[in-house]
């Protein structure tokens, strides 16, 4: 059985960057496994440009924005087997995975980087009762479709949920012919970024729908009607609120879930908050030398973040493989009031050479908020903040000396100002 230094599962953005910083970082015996045709995931069906801001300096489109990876992996000759599904992944580190031309092969790793992107959630999870018509789709389907495939899904257009893949449709639906007859969004706010609301709706006089969603679908063989209601604070559907469109298409962006029954298999602890794997600084798991970034750990706002991410588990993977396990003591890294998650949710004090960056995000909207950073009580670090949303993930950094002030758990917070 041929042994890798490190593999990496995903050729998407995440798996890119953090194969790239291992080849950087002196790790040369690398492999990347990919399931699709061609490197870049979801990035090669996201034609619309707002990428790499952070990251280049500049508006990219998605295909744009892989290239830029695609031609460093190539320029590093990091190899990439592609049309290659990974079937197993072990708490040994091997991996099992098939293509057309090798047919069923097991590998095994010193380390691994898991970067296995999300999935989108279907009708099916959602539960919207009615007939089972042609014309319902994800966000991300029909992106597909429309973008690399070709076809237009529908002429008469209404999308459940205000996630950014949502709303970029509902512009890319429009300037394509379809009658977008607006977006309903279950929250009291929307789910997209601020930037994807003015450019993809208000500048499409498009409605936004808050606090209601489908809760009928018509059609027998083709979609032709939905049903849309208000609900209540409890997001149910109030009586007699209900609204008809007369539509051949429903896209449904409703959220997204990390990709992560392969971490699952290989004993990695998920948090039940993300529903990606728990890691710390370095991003490895507890899963002794198998790591995780991008969408498969927790779902991002931005590529430039994924990528951000993904260059510090290769950096932590690379640090693993060249100096082993770290064993000074841990702290647990815990979201307080107002907060949904923090990552990374451990962190290692005393062999520390630089800032740390915990990302989360909150719970809810505040116009003004101060993020406070405790530890037994003690306020390690207070930030003032303005236009907080749950749909913008937040970032807080701690020095050396305020890591090792930590005395118990570190818990993020935020209190609105009023």
């Amino acid at each position: 059985m041929r042994t890798y230094r490190a593999v990496i599962i995903g050729g998407g953005s995440a798996g890119l960057a953090a194969a790239i910083t291992l080849k950087q970082n002196g790790i040369d015996d690398i492999l990347v496994l990919e399931k699709d045709r061609e490197p870049g995931g979801i990035l090669q069906q996201c034609i619309h440009n707002g990428f790499g801001l952070q990251t280049f300096k500049e508006q990219l489109s998605g295909p744009a924005y892989a290239e830029r990876f695609i031609d460093q992996a190539r320029e590093l000759e990091i190899p990439i087997k592609l049309n290659t599904m990974v079937t197993h992944m072990h708490p040994d580190r091997t991996i099992e995975y098939m293509n057309s031309e090798e047919g069923c092969v097991t590998i095994g790793a010193d380390a691994i980087i898991l970067a296995v992107g999300c999935y989108e959630r279907n009708r099916g999870a959602v539960e919207i009762p009615g007939e089972r018509p042609a014309g319902v789709f994800t966000a991300g389907q029909a992106q597909r479709y429309l973008n690399i495939e070709g076809y237009m899904v529908g002429k008469k257009v209404f999308i459940l949920g205000s996630g950014d893949i949502g709303l970029i449709m509902a512009r890319r639906m429009t300037l394509e012919g379809a009658k977008v007859y607006g977006v309903a969004e279950l929250m009291p706010y929307s789910n997209g970024l601020p930037r994807n609301i003015q450019q993809c709706l208000n500048d499409f006089n498009i409605p936004l729908y808050l606090s209601h969603t489908v809760t009928h679908i018509y059609g027998k063989d083709r979609l032709r009607q939905i049903e849309l209601s208000q609900v209540d604070e409890n997001r149910k559907p109030i009586p007699g609120t209900q609204q008809y469109f007369n539509v051949d298409t429903l896209l449904l962006s409703v959220g997204l879930i990390p990709e992560n029954h392969l971490a699952e298999e290989a004993g990695v602890v998920l948090d039940p908050r993300t529903r990606g794997p728990i890691v710390d600084e370095d991003y490895m798991t507890n899963v002794e030398g198998v790591f995780s970034c991008g969408n498969g750990l927790h779902v991002h706002d931005l590529v430039d973040f994924v990528t951000l991410q993904a260059q510090r588990a290769g950096q932590g993977a690379a640090e693993y493989l060249k100096n082993g396990l770290k064993q000074n003591r841990h702290v647990y890294v815990k979201p307080g009031d107002g907060i949904s998650y923090v990552v990374p949710a451990i962190v290692h004090p005393g062999e520390v050479k630089e800032t740390k960056e915990f990302f989360f995000r909150t719970k809810g909207l505040a116009d003004k908020a101060v993020i406070r950073a405790v530890s037994d009580g003690k306020v390690i670090r207070k930030l003032n903040r303005t236009k907080l949303m749950p749909s913008e993930m937040e970032r807080i950094t701690l020095t050396d000396s305020q890591l090792n002030e930590l005395t118990g758990d570190l818990v993020i917070e935020m209190e609105e100002l009023k």
